[in-house]
């Protein structure tokens, strides 16, 4: 499957954004998707992840009650909704996909978005 991450953009703190993932193909709700960001000098981390029907999710502490992740699988869409953002949040955010179920190792999937940068000032 091939994707396309969009939505990323300069905010303040406090500000909302919403990420969105396009995939191609016709086998969408076949991968549980992930969300992962990574900051400049840092690794790729793992934000959240919801399973292939979207019945489960799973977040990094760090994000818990201010992001939301969905996923509308006749649109081939999932998304991301960010809220009350934080400097912390900056960071290049990337949409990827895993025939397992939902996993927070990088390794762990199989395609990957291009990534959209987020900027989140003080």
């Amino acid at each position: 499957v091939q994707l396309q991450a969009s939505g990323g953009g300069f905010v303040q703190a406090g500000d909302s954004l919403r990420l969105s993932c396009i995939a191609s193909g016709r086998t969408f709700s076949s991968y549980s998707m992930g969300w992962f960001r990574q900051a400049p000098g840092k690794e790729r981390d793992f934000v959240t992840a919801i399973s292939r029907k979207g019945g489960s999710t799973f977040y990094v502490d760090s994000v818990k009650g201010r992001f939301t992740i969905s996923r509308d699988n006749a649109k081939n869409m999932v998304y991301l909704q960010m809220n009350s953002l934080k400097p912390e949040d900056t960071a290049v955010y990337y949409c990827a996909a895993t025939t397992t179920y939902i996993r927070v190792l990088p390794d762990d999937y199989e395609s990957w978005g291009q990534g959209t940068q987020v900027t989140v000032s003080s």
